[in-house]
């Protein structure tokens, strides 16, 4: 461990760094907490409701949770990668240690808070959620089991982790049961954001590689990870846009998916690069695409309060 790993915080930049608080993230983890409590009620009105803010911060908390345990456990690899070696630094400033406490403080928090909103609700499903998320976060970053390293398994714990359970989270808060014209826009969403980690294993390939975290990049190389990827992307713009249409009418579609469209189109880009060499060092699609994702995941927000 670096000799820096037990001097005190220097900053609390560190912190937002190691929890991936960095513009737009914030915007998007909002999305991401909030979406299924829009969808459930349709009217702002009605988030003002003590279980569903209390689902809403269970899932602010346990989102940033477990991006903070993957920031401790990647040490290692973030080291070995140019665009994420300040996620490494920021974790050895805090200190790993530290930073495992933290996130395990913030993921008993969080639990907290659901089991509160399941009792104040009289629905204990919430609780039973919350602790599903966590044990698919758990998965995905710690051995033996350790999902990142195991493919597509990593990407589909993630969306699911990040995504699909937060929103069935609020959503259950919210209100008793699933309209059916909602599964498929939860489908979309949790595809989506399935498709974007296969895409950023592609920049993260030759790190992942040297510390032997066997991303579908790393298993299947730049060119087919990137291609595949793209057609997830595709598949879950098809479902919200289906959901979209059955849920509110065809007039939506656009609105609702264009500003992903647009990033679907930015990840075709590099596919005409010659290999996967270049490939791995010149896809900057996380730069130039992440306010592509935050603006089209606040359209997906205000969508069903106004729709």
């Amino acid at each position: 461990m670096s000799p820096v790993a037990d001097e005190p915080i220097r900053t609390w930049r560190d912190l937002f760094v190691i929890h991936r608080l960095e513009h737009p993230l914030p915007i998007t983890y909002l999305c991401y907490a909030g979406w299924g409590a829009c969808y459930a009620v349709g009217d702002a009105r009605k988030l003002l409701n003590g279980p569903v803010l209390l689902a809403i911060t269970a899932n602010l908390l346990l989102i940033p949770a477990a991006l903070a345990l993957n920031t401790a456990v990647d040490i290692r690899t973030d080291e070995h990668d140019t665009d994420k070696s300040y996620l490494a630094s920021a974790a050895l400033r805090v200190g790993r240690r530290r930073t495992l406490r933290l996130a395990g403080a913030e993921i008993a928090a969080g639990l907290a808070v659901a089991a509160a909103a399941a009792l104040w609700s009289g629905r204990w499903i919430l609780a039973g959620i919350a602790v599903a998320a966590v044990g698919l976060h758990l998965l995905y970053n710690v051995e033996p089991v350790r999902l990142k390293r195991r493919g597509f398994a990593g990407p589909a714990a993630l969306g699911v982790s990040l995504v699909a359970l937060p929103f069935l989270l609020a959503y259950s808060a919210a209100r008793a049961g699933f309209e059916a014209s909602t599964w498929p826009i939860l489908t979309g969403l949790t595809v989506l954001a399935i498709g974007r980690t296969v895409l950023w294993s592609v920049p993260d390939r030759t790190a992942d590689q040297a510390t032997g975290i066997t991303t579908p990049a790393v298993r299947y190389g730049a060119r087919r990870t990137l291609a595949l990827s793209c057609l997830i992307l595709l598949a879950g713009l098809g479902l919200l846009g289906w959901g979209l249409w059955w849920r509110y009418g065809a007039g939506w579609i656009v609105p609702g998916t264009a500003a992903h469209i647009a990033f679907v189109t930015i990840a075709f880009a590099p596919l005409g690069r010659t290999s996967d060499q270049a490939l791995s060092g010149a896809v900057d699609i996380r730069r130039r695409g992440m306010m592509l994702v935050m603006t089209g995941e606040i359209v997906l927000v205000v969508l069903p309060l106004v729709a």
